[in-house]
This record gives C-alpha cells, structure tokens and sequence, in this order.
C-alpha cells in the first residue's frame, strides 16, 4: 500500500519479516536513509523565463521597480495566458522532475500566473493532471490573488475572486475535476492590503480551502497577526514580520515558510528564523522555485537556511520535511520515516546525513535513490562508481 510498515534495528526487522519475500532489498551500507523532501512553496507552472530581469536585478533595481515597469508577475502572467495547457504541462512536468532528482518527493504547486478565470484554470488543470500522473507528490493551491490584474483596482480584483472564481473552483471540487488543497493571496503594500486579503483567504476557507498566503515580505503589513486569527495553516515569507506577530503564529500553531532563496537573491533582510524557534513557531522551508527565484533544490534552501538564517542542521532537516509537512496539511502521512506513514525516502550516498546540507550544490551525487510510496523512483547510477562521502 506505499507505507512504512516497519523501522528499527536490522536484526529486530529480519526477524520480524523472516518469511517474507521482497521484490527488491537495496543495501545501505555506508549510506543514509531520510525522509524524502517537502518543498513547502513553489511557483512551477508558467511560460516565458525572466532571465533579463536578473542581469537588472544585478544592476540594483528593486523588485517593485521592476514590477513596475512591466516585468516581474505581469511579463509572466502575459507568457502564460499566451501558453497551451500542453506547452505549460510539458514545461511543469521537467521542473518536477528536477525537484525530484534533488529530493522532493512532496512540492506545493501555486497557480497564479494568470490573474483571470480562464488562465487560472488553465494552471490549476495543469497541476490536477501531473496530480494524476507523476510520481511526486503535490499540494495545489488557488493563488489568484498573486498581483493585481491591469486595469483593476484590488477592490475589483477582490470581487471577481470572491464573486466569480472561488465559487467555480467549489463547482469543479464537487464535480471531481480540480480539487485544490490552498487558498493563496499575495498580501503587500501595493498589491492586496490587509482588508482584501481578510475577504479572499476567509472566502476561501469557507469553501474548505486551507489557508497558506504570502505575508510580511517587502512591508510590515500585520499578515502574521491575520493568519493566527484566521486559522491559517501557514505564512510564507514573513521577511517583516512583527514581534506581536510572531507571537500569534506560535500561539495559534501557524507554520512559518521561510524561503532563504528570495531573500538571498533580491537582497532583502533574512526573515528571523532564530526569534521564531525561540518562541516556538513551527518553521518550515520551501524554494520559492518561480522565475524569480530559479532554484529547485531543497538541500540547496537548506544550506542558505543555516547560513543566512542561522538555522542548525536538525532545524533545517526539520523544516524541509515534518514541517513543511505540516504547513501543508499533510504530517500525519508524511515527512518522517515512522510506520504507517506515506513510504517517501531518499539514500544519501554518505554515512552523514549532513553531507546533504554542507555539500552546497553537491546533491547531484549524493542522493542515491529517490523513493515514493515504496517504489524506486530515481536512482542514480553515478553514486555507485563513487566512494561514500
């Protein structure tokens, strides 16, 4: 059935299983076995790369400047409409397969690159199929509320997702065509203020959507206090959270989704991982994988996690898999190796599992194999020629 029927000593397990036959016995030895990553934020569905806007980056404009002038969200949001849901499958199906290469085995899907009813659907049909046909585990999540379209105040964008979009995702839940974990909203100086942000993320709950939204990154906008009260389930970014905030969320057990990549990539200040453990906030990490932010490698968000975020590697194993978990919906099938749960694992080709973290980039030759539901769904022969780190 995919779950974890037995953990433990070696010789405990051989007795236990003693009759049994296996279609498959890998030999660890020299080797580690983990959970398989949880990539608790990404962006994967959309057309038409930004790598221009990085040579601008580089060159010091800021995130709003670009957006402003026509790039960021909306040069996306102009590609994907333009898009077949073919092309946008073809395209998301290679990035999942490059996450799964370097570990995930469980990624959150945003859709959001579409702004209106009929390319919001677009991505989310888009995601329902890779749901059905790949390997990789996948939470959905609504994230029209990712920008404000041209030509709408955020009022008018407002109502057209309480009035007109959340009401045909309950639809085509009932009918079994989409069924969506997450309900998403950007909420940001200039973008959707605290007010809108209430209206949308509370219609969506009422839907039987989990509520998982964008809060605190470039403005302190009071998102972390909204979440606790609303139930959220998580906050991504929080680069701006309030003390008060962080208080709430531990309080209310809100997950945290720190994305080191965004902050390290727009130069931002590091949200404060440190203040949050200490306070007793369940910190999970994602990649922030979207063209802004092009990293598809949770060891890699693991390694900035400890050294930008001043993390220790436990915490940051954590974060990318039982908690990640969690600010998903899902700990209770996933992101530990404990009986009962989903079978998703990785061997790692060291007898330390830190290697993972410490070896920056090095995962292409350290994850052995990649597990998902019991079945071997990635093994890389190179880690056989090579000694164990």
């Amino acid at each position: 059935d995919g779950c974890i029927k037995a953990v433990g000593q070696a010789d405990v397990i051989r007795n236990q299983f003693s009759e049994a036959t296996f279609e498959r016995i890998i030999d660890c030895s020299g080797k580690c076995v983990l959970p398989g990553l949880v990539d608790a934020h990404t962006h994967p569905v959309w057309a038409g790369d930004r790598v221009h806007e990085f040579a601008m980056k580089l060159a010091g404009a800021s995130y709003m400047e670009i957006h402003q002038a026509g790039g960021g969200i909306h040069f996306t949001v102009e590609h994907t409409r333009k898009a077949t849901e073919d092309e946008l499958f073809t395209a998301f199906q290679h990035r999942l397969e490059r996450m799964l290469r370097a570990g995930s085995t469980l990624v959150e899907c945003k859709s959001g690159y579409g702004l209106n009813l009929e390319t919001e659907l677009k991505m989310l049909r888009v995601i329902e199929r890779a749901k059905k046909s790949l390997d990789i585990g996948i939470s959905s999540t609504y994230c029209g509320a990712h920008a404000v379209p041209k030509g709408k105040t955020a009022t008018e964008a407002t109502d057209d997702i309480i009035n007109n979009h959340l009401p045909k995702l309950k639809e085509l839940k009932l009918s079994g065509e989409i069924h969506v974990n997450n309900i998403d909203v950007f909420c940001e100086k200039g973008v959707f203020d605290l007010e809108s942000t209430r209206r949308i993320l509370q219609a969506g709950k009422d839907i039987g959507l989990q509520i998982n939204f964008h809060g605190d990154e470039l403005h302190p906008m009071k998102s972390a206090e909204l979440g606790a009260e609303l139930g959220a389930q998580a906050i991504s970014h929080l680069e701006e959270v309030s003390d008060e905030g962080i208080v709430a969320m531990a309080r209310a057990k809100c997950a945290a989704v720190l994305l080191p990549t965004t902050a390290y990539m727009l130069r931002l200040k590091q949200p404060p991982a440190r203040k949050m453990l200490e306070e007793g906030v369940i910190v999970a990490l994602g990649s922030d994988f979207n063209p802004n932010a092009y990293c598809f490698s949770m060891p890699m968000v693991m390694h900035l996690a400890c050294v930008n975020m001043k993390m220790s590697m436990n915490e940051a194993l954590a974060a990318a898999t039982i908690n990640a978990a969690y600010a998903l919906g899902k700990s209770d099938t996933h992101g530990s190796l404990e009986v009962g749960k989903q079978g998703d694992l990785l061997i790692i080709n060291s007898s330390r599992w830190e290697h993972l973290i410490y070896q920056f980039g090095g995962h292409e030759a350290l994850i052995n194999y990649v597990i998902i539901k019991g079945k071997v769904v990635y093994e890389n022969e190179r880690c056989e020629t090579m000694s164990s780190y």
